[in-house]
């Protein structure tokens, strides 16, 4: 491969069927896509970065809606692999009195056949962020495997590495959350945290000095702790703790549905074309607030320019 791409993310792709109204009382729903590592990637790569794909496909009826639309965003798919296992897939609807309904079924679907034969070398290594999630570890024992290969053959080459756990007790437990945290940390350069959910869970830590200072002493350079109780994002780096808060108020949220994925490819976006942590998170601030005002994961993705003409008017 001779194209270097900016950002590869691996996990699964799952098919978003959303509603303007409750689950129970809809009639239609709009047909989209999402996925945390895919919500990353498509969010970095609508900001204009270069962006690769990891998954496996489902060979069936949605296999080329999935496929078609990445290929017209942009997205480097060409170490997508199709199995024949199904599509995943979840309903959402936007959020009524502060509750959002969500239902998801992913068990034994396509992606959940990653391994590391799905992970190439020559691709990692032409690339400058490769980027995973607890979520994608908790597919099958294959896909945590193709994560630790991924995480191992980017570190060994001088590729950055970046990692949200992504830790819900729907999906996992705080020991298996933590085992998966503790398996990559030593590769990891990047990581981003939710103090609600992820640090009690995995490091059994609530002040952020301290947890700062866990992760610092581990060695991972760059941490992002988003704080829903704070409102806002602490990011630490070079032995400093800033603060940036969430740009979208309470009452302008539709749906929250990967807004915090929607951040972290942001984030990459930024660190990647030259700016530094704490103007990424005001960036990624900015984009996952965007996102958060409509429903869906992946189509309420802000375009750049929406992006950057918020920036700039914030500047002027």
């Amino acid at each position: 491969m001779e194209e270097q791409l900016d950002i590869i993310t691996i996990g699964e792709s799952l098919i978003e069927l959303s509603s303007d109204t409750s689950l129970s009382s809809s009639d239609c729903f709009s047909k989209y896509y999402g996925g945390d590592a895919l919500v990353s990637a498509v969010t970095a790569l609508r900001l204009g970065a270069k962006v690769g794909f990891i998954t496996r496909v489902g060979n069936d009826a949605f296999k080329d809606f999935l496929m078609d639309s990445w290929q017209a965003e942009g997205l480097d798919i060409s170490q997508v692999k199709v199995a024949n296992e199904q599509n995943g897939l979840y309903f959402v609807s936007k959020q009524f009195e502060c509750q959002k309904e969500f239902l998801y079924y992913r068990k034994k679907i396509a992606p959940s056949k990653l391994s590391i034969d799905d992970v190439n070398e020559d691709y990692i290594t032409h690339s400058r962020i490769v980027y995973a999630s607890g979520i994608t570890q908790s597919l099958s024992l294959s896909a945590k495997e193709a994560v630790a290969k991924m995480f191992k053959i980017a570190k060994d080459n001088g590729v950055m590495t970046a990692y949200d756990p992504n830790y819900t007790s729907a999906i996992s437990t705080p020991d298996i959350a933590r085992e998966n945290f503790n398996e990559v940390a030593p590769n990891l350069d990047i990581l981003f945290m939710s103090t609600k959910h992820d640090t009690g869970s995995i490091l059994e830590l609530c002040s952020v000095e301290n947890i700062m200072k866990k992760l610092w002493d581990m060695g991972i350079s760059i941490i992002v702790l988003k704080s829903a109780e704070q409102s806002g994002y602490y990011v630490g780096y070079n032995g400093s703790i800033n603060f940036t808060e969430f740009f979208t108020k309470k009452d302008e949220i539709v749906d929250t549905t990967c807004s915090g994925d929607a951040f972290n490819g942001a984030f990459m976006y930024a660190l990647t074309h030259g700016n530094n942590p704490v103007e990424a998170a005001r960036l990624a601030s900015v984009t996952a607030g965007l996102q958060a005002k409509n429903i869906g994961a992946v189509k309420s993705i802000p375009a750049a320019s929406e992006v950057f003409a918020v920036l700039k008017k914030g500047e002027s």
